[in-house]
């Protein structure tokens, strides 16, 4: 039974092989088994191609349903919300910054009402208001007509005002000193009193400076064309005048002032405005003076900034973001800032971007009928002002922010013990006579 099984199996295993083939027989000479070989390939190959047209267009199909039905992703929201205040900032920038009187006429007409005019000087030497594109012009004139009344102060300003580079101011008035300083020391000795224009140190140090001659002529130098020892030619030398010898605790006290002095520059004008209360009071619209960048400057940086849109767009860390806010805070030189005090009325001022929390604590303060009561200031989040020392890009105040006044809280219980709240006014008398209404 065994042996009849195997037989059956070995039977089917030859039928199953194939016809057979003499061993001389070349196998090329098969072409109707190659040509059946071929075409099931055929008609595979063109099944193949007919399934990937028909899923490429399955495909398509289902991407563009997709694409209808797909909801925006968070980056895509971030980066369009990005694009449009680019957009909107673009075209605030653009707005206030029309150069001919017919554009901002018609920027006033579209109710583009600035909650401040301006950034304003005042002169120390005149006492007169300026624009901040007057403030140079009007200081250089009035140090040039303050001339015919004190030459020497007149000098000392125009030499540490005129001449910008305070590293060659230094280096200059330095020397100068020196020289008033030998001659103090030293009246006997002629050669201290007569200065050589032509010398390589004075040219260097003095002479590009402007100011310095007209320092020497005012203490009681004069110009004179001496002989050089040892040669017949002449040069020309600063000589200090007999009388001004009588007078050498003058010439220490020019000295003095020489180095002691400061450039004579505009001060900031607060320009304080009181206002009746307003719901409008932490809106802002600032004109161009607040910007510490050109025209040109701006448009490069809203050029810049929609190039970096994508980038932008990114999700960041708050470390990130709070650099970004810093770096943003360097394009601006001022900032508005409003006091809300407990009678609803609104203090306003002007102030450098750069100062610090003092200056404003100063600023409320002098306009306080109670100057002595202690007093705090919030922040626009309610975070009180703690570090006096803090300058205001720092701490969120720039280029515009709304505080609020409160007095310290220990004080007020004794002033309400004592019945005097009722009576107590804010703000000095003076200042309420010229309250506005905040448009």
């Amino acid at each position: 039974m065994k042996k009849f099984i195997q037989g059956i199996k070995s039977d089917i295993k030859f039928k199953s092989a194939g016809p057979g083939h003499k061993l001389t027989e070349d196998s090329r000479e098969k072409l109707p088994n190659e040509k059946l070989a071929k075409e099931p390939s055929k008609s595979s190959h063109t099944a193949s191609e007919g399934a990937q047209m028909a899923a490429t267009a399955a495909l398509a199909r289902i991407e563009t349903k997709q694409a209808k039905s797909k909801l925006p992703t968070s980056q895509e929201v971030i980066r369009t919300k990005v694009k449009k205040e680019l957009e909107a900032e673009a075209a605030a920038a653009v707005k206030p910054r029309t150069s001919s009187s017919e554009e901002e006429s018609t920027a006033h007409k579209d109710n583009c009402v600035f909650s401040v005019s301006g950034v304003y000087f005042t002169c120390p030497l005149t006492g007169a208001t300026l624009r901040k594109n007057q403030r140079d012009a009007h200081i250089r004139e009035a140090i040039l007509l303050y001339f015919s009344e004190d030459p020497i102060s007149a000098s000392i300003m125009k030499i540490h005002t005129f001449n910008r580079d305070n590293e060659k101011v230094k280096l200059g008035t330095e020397t100068m000193a020196k020289y008033l300083e030998n001659i103090h020391k030293h009246p006997e000795e002629e050669k201290y009193r007569k200065i050589r224009i032509t010398n390589k140190v004075f040219q260097e140090r003095i002479a590009c400076l402007e100011g310095s001659q007209e320092f020497f002529q005012a203490i009681g130098f004069e110009k004179k064309m001496l002989p050089l020892e040892g040669q017949e030619s002449e040069e020309e030398f600063f000589v200090l005048k007999e009388e001004a010898l009588e007078k050498l605790s003058d010439l220490e006290q020019y000295r003095e002032n020489l180095l002691s002095a400061e450039p004579v520059r505009a001060m900031l004008d607060r320009n304080m405005q009181i206002f009746q209360p307003s719901t409008q009071a932490s809106q802002f619209e600032l004109p161009e003076d607040f910007y510490n960048l050109s025209i040109t400057e701006i448009e490069r940086e809203q050029k810049l900034r929609a190039e970096a849109t994508e980038r932008n767009s990114m999700l960041r860390t708050k470390a990130m973001r709070e650099k970004e806010e810093k770096r943003e805070m360097r394009k601006y030189n001022y900032t508005l800032l409003r006091v809300r005090l407990p009678d609803g009325l609104i203090m306003q001022g002007t102030f450098y971007a750069r100062e610090r929390v003092s200056a404003l604590m100063e600023f409320v303060r002098a306009a306080l009928e109670n100057d002595w009561m202690p007093f705090e200031l919030l922040g626009p989040g309610g975070q009180k002002l703690e570090d006096e020392n803090t300058p205001f890009n720092e701490c969120g105040l720039v280029p515009a922010a709304l505080l609020t006044f409160q007095w310290d809280t220990a004080v007020m219980k004794d002033v309400e013990a004592a019945g005097a709240t009722s009576s107590m006014n804010v703000l000095k008398t003076e200042l309420l006579a010229d309250v506005q209404t905040l448009s």
